[in-house]
């Protein structure tokens, strides 16, 4: 059948599965679980010879879908695009455009905050949208010059900019990212100011799609510079200093003007200097305005949140140039990275942009946080400020989520690794016991964990790294968010709370007692399953063979049978057979 008839049998798949999602037969046993995972398999792999017909047939159940759609994209998108992308080429590029990015893009533009999976949704479409874009820029890129030159013509102040919004989650390298700018130059000016707002916002995130999926060529624009690159950029630069002509047009353009800077390297070379020609003058009028305000002397508090998210950007950008090649931007960096940090990183006075604010605060600090440690590791007063005792919760937060991203995200040859902070082993550890104590005591289903006291943090236990004594719910779900981070810390490079230099053997293997016997604390709560699964996996990975070796260097095997047999642990085995060891 499959051999004479390839269009009825992927039909049959197609229809198979679209029977036996959520939406059609609610709540699902185990057995249609497993049916419909295979029913999914069954069609990625049929997809690597007929993904006409397998996109086809999921475009039209997509068609079909108005308000339940949750259940059905989570099943839906398999996670592979990027596999199936590079079969795109077979699929028409008229069928793309009026058939499938339609659907897409309604998963991006329809569910918003509120929707019970409104971030899973457009993460989901957003992916499946970027992997298409890699075979099939033109397409989408049509779909984008297409509303723009409408929006050219558009008297309505109210408009739709939707598509333009396409240009963030777009697959784009160096020739593409240069048609986007060149495209922008040429109808920004004619555009309204909620479009020409979308355009600048949209370009930004392009910008870092590009670097983040292309850092060598990012990294070679530094040692050849483009000359078409740098007149795009430096046109939309000057394009919108005109359009800012107001304080509060000012903070929306800052963070897309420092990027358009930054793909001019010649001319951010130039306007270092003390004089420069007329053309250059409002680039050097708008560094000097940025440090003003990260300063605290531009006379707007939106101002001084503007320049603190482009001095971020600006040195996020700078760790994907080599040092080696002596960029004016490095000294750009070093004249702004102290105020910078004063500003993030304040326990006096925590950076707060209002309500609704604090996961993008959080993520800002973040990006500020590995960025300084990428330019300079050894530099690490931010560091000790976050790791206090005595500093809000957000700042244990972010330094625990920039440690887990310099662990995780490392793949360019100059970036510092982590192991230059295993120095601070000790006390990441004590952050962990005092943040479990914390959680499990608010859980209120255990009593309190009791440990025996670990000689690595004696001397520790002092007043002034003591967290708060009393603990609200509120504090209780901040303190679960942190476990969770601590612990999926350890899981990403259990070295880091291994690390004990100068300790003696008894220190060494009473510190790794009471890390693991945290962890199996955790194992069997109900109420926090995630933190529950993260803590078997960061036991697992505690329990490779070259791991328990840093349990105690000294005695490795007598440590794993001491901590293997003792009252915990032992109990933990013998209830749950969650772990199996093999020496």
């Amino acid at each position: 059948m499959a051999a004479h008839k390839p269009v009825e049998w992927v039909q049959a798949v197609i229809t198979r599965f679209d029977e036996q999602l959520p939406i059609k037969v609610g709540h699902q046993n185990t057995h249609t679980k497993v049916s419909t995972e295979h029913n999914k398999e069954c069609l990625i792999n049929i997809s690597k010879y007929k993904f006409s017909l397998v996109i086809s047939g999921l475009t039209t159940i997509l068609k079909n879908v108005n308000n339940m759609v949750t259940n059905i994209w989570r099943t839906h998108y398999p996670g592979h695009t990027g596999e199936q992308s590079k079969d795109c080429l077979r699929l028409d590029e008229t069928m793309l455009v009026k058939q499938l990015l339609p659907e897409i893009c309604h998963f991006i533009y329809t569910y918003r905050e509120g929707h019970q999976h409104a971030a899973e949704l457009r993460a989901s479409a957003s992916a499946v949208l970027f992997s298409l874009s890699c075979n099939n820029f033109n397409a989408v890129f049509s779909r984008i010059s297409t509303r723009l030159q409408e929006l050219t013509v558009c008297s309505e102040d109210n408009v739709d900019v939707h598509d333009i919004e396409l240009m963030q989650y777009i697959n784009v390298d160096c020739s593409k990212l240069k048609r986007l700018l060149q495209e922008t130059v040429l109808k920004f000016r004619a555009l309204k100011k909620p479009a020409q707002l979308a355009v600048i916002n949209s370009l930004e995130k392009a910008f870092w799609n590009w670097v983040e999926n292309y850092p060598d060529e990012f990294t070679m624009l530094y040692q050849r510079p483009q000359a078409d690159m740098a007149e795009a950029a430096e046109k939309l630069f000057d394009l919108v200093d005109s359009f800012a002509e107001s304080a509060k047009r000012k903070a929306a353009v800052w963070p897309l003007q420092i990027i358009l800077l930054i793909l001019c390297p010649e001319i951010t070379h130039t306007i270092s200097k003390d004089t420069v020609e007329d053309s250059k003058a409002n680039k050097k009028l708008f560094l000097d305005s940025l440090r003003k305000a990260l300063a605290g002397q531009g006379g707007s508090k939106q101002l001084t949140e503007s320049a603190a998210i482009a001095c971020v950007k600006l040195c996020k950008a700078s760790t994907y140039i080599n040092w080696e090649d002596h960029s004016t931007i490095f000294l750009l960096v070093q004249s702004i990275v102290i105020d910078l940090k004063a500003l993030l990183f304040n326990p006096a006075k925590p950076f707060w942009r209002g309500m609704g604010s604090q996961n993008a605060d959080v993520e800002l600090m973040m990006d500020c946080f590995v960025s300084c440690f990428r330019i300079s590791p050894h530099n690490n007063q931010h560091f000790k400020v976050c790791l206090a005792a005595s500093s809000p919760s957000t700042f244990h937060f972010v330094l625990v989520n920039s440690l887990h991203r310099i662990i995780t995200n490392s793949h360019l040859d100059w970036w510092p690794k982590i192991d230059a902070v295993y120095c601070y082993s000790g006390e990441l550890r004590f952050m962990f016991s005092d943040t479990l104590n914390r959680v499990i005591q608010g859980v209120g289903t255990h009593a309190p964990l009791r440990m025996t006291p670990s000689l690595t943090f004696k001397g520790k236990m002092t007043t002034s790294l003591k967290f708060k004594e009393k603990t609200t719910d509120l504090d209780t779900r901040s303190y679960k968010c942190l476990l969770l981070a601590l612990v999926k810390l350890i899981h990403a490079d259990p070295k880091l709370m291994l690390h004990n230099p100068v300790k003696q053997a008894p220190e060494m293997q009473s510190s790794t007692a009471e890390l693991i016997t945290g962890l199996v604390q955790l194992v069997p709560l109900t109420n926090t399953t995630q933190l529950s699964q993260e803590a078997m996996e960061a036991l697992l990975v505690l329990h490779q063979p070259e791991t328990i070796e840093l349990w105690n260097p000294d005695s490795p095997i007598e440590t794993f049978w001491d901590i293997r047999y003792s009252t915990v642990f032992s109990s933990f085995y013998k209830q749950r057979d969650l772990i199996t060891i093999t020496l």
